[in-house]
């Protein structure tokens, strides 16, 4: 299924970014807005504790699923934010590469923050998303 969201790039901007600088979808998409992906396991505790690329990729996994539930795919995606809780600029690049990594071309427009905190004990890192799909058929 073909994906609603267009990536937008500018020659006019530095290319050195990992990310398109924008991105549209149409005005008839459907707009999906993921509550943080954050690294918990399915009995609430949080995964690879101390380790930022672990607790990205299982914020990805969870946003997959998320994702798959509101009937959308990381394709889907139109933007992302992307929580580190660290100053240290190695800790969040650690959490984006993971992330870089999992949309593959897809490179949606994101930002990278560093926090002070974040809201589950041992929480390192977590994915604010919004999706955009165009529904095939008829919705209940």
């Amino acid at each position: 299924m073909p994906t609603a969201v267009t990536l937008i790039r500018s020659a006019a901007l530095s290319d050195r970014a990992e990310y398109a600088y924008a991105a549209t979808a149409p005005a008839e998409a459907r707009l999906i807005f993921l509550a943080g992906s954050c690294p918990l396991n399915l009995d609430g505790t949080t995964a690879g504790i101390g380790d930022y690329a672990v607790q990205a990729a299982k914020c990805v996994e969870n946003m997959r699923i998320a994702l798959r539930e509101a009937g959308a795919d990381l394709t889907d995606v139109i933007s992302t934010r992307v929580l580190v809780a660290s100053t240290r600029q190695a800790d969040l690049s650690a959490a984006w590469e993971v992330v870089r990594e999992a949309f593959g071309e897809h490179d949606v427009p994101s930002t990278l923050l560093g926090v002070t905190v974040l809201g589950y004990d041992d929480q390192l890192v977590e994915i604010e998303t919004v999706a955009a799909v165009v529904d095939s058929g008829p919705r209940d």
